[in-house]
């Protein structure tokens, strides 16, 4: 009971020293709002390349030959060829391809018959950018092929061609906005939850009541909790309050479960509780404090996929993204919010956020022991 009181007592100190603080308190109220509706209205993206997989069922020489336009784009990079259709779920499902290209076993049949010849696109929608950009170079390969089969007499100059269908999943409409919006939640919190945290350890430096700090009845584990909680507190409320505008000011669907949503981003902020104190810990001073913050957080945002998709950068630099808990954290929305997935599917995003939190924690309690004052 001791250490429970001595916990809230120092969370309760915490609290009041951001809330009189003018600068505290505009850093917990004015960013978020402003990152909130720039991104959700701004944002917008470019693309490079994008992988693909081909289910073939016709085999015949018209369909190798507009697939084989598609392996000399530079815009798409061939993954897997597939054998069944049972296998375009779980391409698509697992992010193993962004589209999957489906050829009927009556193509060739058709086009020479002077019907309609159907190629399917499946499309990935929970990147409504990369989907969009991707269904335009797929029309424009799909028109170049039917203006040569005119050119070579297979079908007529009023003949049907080759009719391009295609599908999105989880994002029938293409909307960007669903997109980017589902993946706010993770970028503010990180933002209060960095901030904060970076800022507790150093205040008391700067301010001079360090050493009271240590002198007091309090071990160094609980003094960092202390002055976690608060951090925690605003981030998970920011992000939760974030999540539900999402859905009722931007219209994104919820297909997920409250409880999986939040069991996320709990992962993720303690992972930036450990980042933010570890900042902190080495901070002598305040400005040192927030620059530190910046020098994590702008690299994160960059590398998280949040604005450029991780498949356009070096893959030396893609491995590096695996320690960017952001990177997990906004897969991990776009999932919940746009696939409707529940914790085992989301697994492969928590365990790196709860490895980086037991390694940045620690390391930030032994940093505050025996960092020199």
């Amino acid at each position: 009971m001791d250490f429970v009181r001595r916990i809230i007592a120092l969370t309760i100190k915490e609290f009041i020293m951001i809330l009189k603080d003018p600068k505290s308190r505009f850093v917990i109220i004015g960013p978020p709002l402003f990152q909130f509706f720039v991104f959700g209205y701004a944002a917008t993206y470019d693309l490079k390349n994008v992988r693909y997989a081909v289910l073939d069922e016709s085999r015949t020489a018209e369909s190798r030959q507009l697939l084989s336009r598609f392996e000399g784009s530079e815009n798409f990079e061939l993954t897997k060829t597939l054998l069944t259709e049972k296998e375009i779920a779980f391409m698509i499902n697992r992010e193993k391809a962004r589209l999957v290209i489906h050829i009927g076993p009556g193509f060739s049949r058709n086009l020479h018959n002077g019907r309609p010849a159907t190629l399917q696109v499946i499309v990935d929608g929970r990147n409504s950018n990369v989907a969009l950009i991707a269904l335009g170079y797929i029309g424009s390969i799909v028109e170049q092929y039917n203006q040569d089969l005119v050119k070579n007499g297979v079908v007529s100059m009023d003949g049907p061609g080759v009719v391009l269908v295609d599908r999105a999943w989880f994002n029938a409409n293409l909307q960007s906005r669903w997109f980017i919006v589902s993946a706010l939640g993770g970028i503010v919190s990180m933002v209060v939850v960095m901030i904060l945290t970076s800022l507790s350890v150093a205040r008391e430096r700067e301010f001079g009541t360090f050493d009271q700090l240590l002198v007091a009845p309090f071990n160094p584990g609980e003094i960092l909790i202390g002055k976690s909680l608060p951090g925690m507190l605003f981030g998970i409320i920011y992000a939760l309050l974030f999540a539900a505008g999402a859905v009722y000011w931007f219209g994104v669907p919820f297909r997920g479960t409250i409880p999986t949503l939040v069991l996320a981003l709990g992962c993720f902020i303690i992972t930036i509780v450990g980042v933010g104190l570890l900042v902190s810990s080495l901070s002598m001073t305040m400005q040192q404090a927030l620059l530190g913050s910046f020098v994590f957080m702008m690299p994160a945002v960059i590398l998280s996929g949040f604005a450029t998709p991780i498949e356009n950068m070096p893959h030396w630099l893609q491995i590096g993204t695996l320690i960017n808990p952001l990177r997990h954290i906004i897969t991990a929305l776009r999932n919940i919010f746009l696939e409707g997935a529940d914790v085992s599917m989301i697994w492969p995003q928590l365990w790196p956020l709860i490895l980086m939190a037991g390694v940045t924690l620690p390391l930030a309690g032994w940093m505050f022991r025996h960092r020199p004052q």
